[in-house]
């Protein structure tokens, strides 16, 4: 709108409107002096019956072939000028025969001679339009007259002091983020307190974690609390088509800072300009390298009595390039984890603020439902949640519109338009019964807490199994158990649909994806020891993960195709061994869904009651004091990984 109101006040509307007028006249003109245009056939009656008023006759050409022939005709007491289209190849001869007789004196060929308004059209309009076409290029690049050709001004947006400010108290579920960054902010504050002691702040420091855990939030926090001008750019900012843009734009957002120092520059998805040097088939040599170049310039020239300090956000930071990531650029590298329990129920409390909770909410049972969620998953959720109570026309927000939005989030929108024969019913009762049974059966799989046949995103129906606690470490037996409950669905179906479907084919993908893992990254097969198998080619510009390196032998790749398909058919056995076991809760799971189309709660329990859980087949423990056990684990090892049984047996150091 801006760059329309520059343009109309301008001389572009006065050019435009002068070529119009100049337009309009012509054609005026030209249709009111444009001969009568005659039929070769007309013409040739018009000579024929001697009504030419003037025997010479005028013909125009172009190049080197006659393409029209002018003259005047008497029409009665009136001389009427006729123009008639001409070809030398084709009236050449019978034009010649008129002349040899004296019906025509003669024919004078003259090159067309266009008129003085046509030639200055034709002149004038192509460099107007170039001139008004590269006037509104530079106007739109530039976003405002009097700047032509600054396209080397950085666009950074400088947060002013009107703006709302963010403190440390709006931000939750990262506390030792936090505290990190706090020391920023006294320095910031009190610089002559560190600088006294012979200290020297951070110059820059990478904020790096999953998508959605609040790095921009925690950047802008840091702004608000130390009350220094903060200037805010995206990576993707600094490259444009002209080359030396980006390097140009560092230079000069860093001028401005300093000319504004104490000052906080806060870059985010710095991964599009940081990343490896030199990687991908094109080389090392582009605009982009150009643009770290200089980054790494600028970091490094800080004084450090100019107080400016580089934040910078990646999800990413596996793909930086090392030199940024050395002391003296950015010296401190702060994880924004995901949340845990107590983080997730401080976000829910934050983004509660100012919505009309019901009196039967419980923020903490909200937040043991909700593991793994990161704060804009925990945001989103209570927006939903919001969103929900208004389609319905409550009052106040009420604890099934949180846990429907959980499973909204989770799983996706409900699609009640998209119907299912009974068979197919029947089919998706039973598959999602096999997975809950054999999750509620296993010692080590996680609860099971809602069972559903109702189509949500692109599952048909889901089983959700909620976790008691927030893990860092899964155990061996814990991923074990977790084979077992994704086939159970494909057990069910061969139990009792009598024939497997498509339905299984996301489980079957994740089951073997889980066990290479196991086989293959965390050294969890006793055939093949605590060994790392393969590595996986990233290529920053090819793709994250372009593929996977084998750097073993044909006879182990072989083995560890054995290692997969025997974790598979342990965890298939296990699953049609429990629901053989249960198949009368089967059957009466599998029915109730087909009722009622979701069970959960107390009916989940009531249904759950008659199955026997399982016993924990964790690994015995020995006893460190007793030799004896350690000496005869490392026994059993040492066999199942191919020795004889015999074998010695190294004594550890201190048993």
């Amino acid at each position: 709108m801006k760059v329309g109101a520059r343009l109309l006040r301008g001389p572009l509307p006065w050019v435009l409107g002068v070529l119009v007028v100049l337009w309009i006249a012509s054609s005026l003109y030209q249709a009111a002096t444009a001969p009568e245009e005659l039929t070769w056939t007309e013409f040739q009656q018009v000579v024929e019956r001697g009504e030419l008023a003037d025997s010479t006759l005028e013909a125009t050409t172009v190049g080197n072939q006659s393409d029209t022939i002018e003259g005047v005709r008497r029409d009665g007491g009136d001389e009427v000028p006729f123009v008639v289209r001409y070809s030398r190849e084709i009236n050449d001869e019978q034009l010649r025969g008129w002349i040899a007789s004296g019906r025509i004196a003669s024919v004078r060929f003259d090159p067309e001679q266009p008129s003085l308004l046509s030639s200055l059209l034709v002149t004038v309009i192509p460099f107007v339009l170039i001139l008004g076409i590269f006037f509104l290029l530079i106007q739109n690049m530039q976003g405002g007259g009097g700047r032509v050709m600054q396209f080397g001004r950085s666009k950074a947006k400088k947060v002013s002091k009107d703006t709302p400010k963010v403190t440390f108290e709006d931000v939750a579920g990262a506390e030792s983020a936090v505290t990190e960054l706090n020391e920023i902010v006294q320095f910031l504050a009190e610089p002559q307190r560190f600088i006294s002691m012979g200290a020297k702040i951070p110059r820059g420091v990478l904020l790096y974690g999953p998508p959605g855990t609040g790095k921009t939030l925690i950047a802008r926090a840091v702004a608000g609390e130390a009350g220094v001008p903060f200037f805010t750019i995206s990576g993707s900012d600094f490259v444009e088509m002209f080359v030396g843009v980006g390097a140009s734009r560092v230079r000069d957002l860093f001028q401005q800072a300093k000319q504004e120092a104490p000052a906080i520059i806060f870059m985010d998805e710095i991964d599009a300009v940081g990343r490896h040097r030199g990687a991908g088939l094109g080389g090392g040599h582009d605009e982009r390298e150009q643009t770290l170049n200089q980054l790494l310039v600028e970091m490094d020239g800080f004084d450090a009595r100019t107080s400016v300090i580089l934040i910078a956000a990646t999800n990413r930071p596996d793909i930086l390039d090392p030199a940024l990531l050395r002391p003296g650029r950015f010296d401190r590298q702060i994880v924004v984890d995901r949340p845990d329990l107590n983080g997730r129920r401080a976000i829910l409390d934050v983004h509660a603020k100012g919505k009309p909770l019901a009196d039967d909410v419980d923020l903490d049972v909200i937040a043991r439902q909700t593991p793994g969620f990161t704060g804009a998953d925990l945001a989103n959720l209570l927006n939903e949640a919001a969103l929900l109570t208004a389609r319905e026309g409550a009052a106040t927000i009420s604890m099934h519109s949180l846990e429907a939005s959980i499973i909204r989030v989770v799983a996706g929108p409900e699609r009640p338009t998209r119907l299912m024969d009974e068979d197919e019913r029947r089919t998706v009762a039973f598959h999602e019964a096999g997975h809950a049974i054999v999750g509620h059966a296993l010692p080590n799989a996680d609860p099971v807490h809602r069972i559903t046949i109702i189509p949500r995103g692109q599952a048909l129906g889901y089983t959700m199994q909620l976790p008691t606690q927030d893990r860092n470490l899964v155990r061996r037996g814990q991923l074990i158990d977790r084979l077992a409950v994704m086939l159970g669905g494909r057990v069910a179906e061969e139990l009792r649909v009598g024939d497997i479907t498509t339905g299984a084919g996301d489980d079957i993908k994740r089951a073997t994806e889980t066990a290479r893992e196991m086989v293959t990254q965390y050294g969890m097969s006793e055939t093949l020891g605590p060994v790392v198998l393969g590595q996986k080619d990233s290529q920053p510009f090819l793709g994250r993960d372009l593929g996977h390196q084998a750097d073993y032998s044909a006879q182990v790749a072989f083995r560890i195709d054995e290692e997969i398909r025997a974790l598979i058919d342990e965890a298939h056995d296990e699953a049609l061994e429990i629901l053989v076991e249960n198949a009368d809760v089967l059957d009466a799971l599998a029915g109730k869904l087909l009722e009622v189309e979701t069970v959960e709660g107390e009916l989940l329990e009531e249904v759950f009651a008659p199955v026997r859980r399982r016993r924990d087949r964790g690994h015995p423990v020995p006893d460190p004091s007793d030799p004896s056990q350690v000496v005869a684990q490392l026994r059993r090892r040492a066999a199942t990984n191919g020795h004889a049984p015999d074998a010695p047996a190294r004594i550890p150091d201190g048993a």
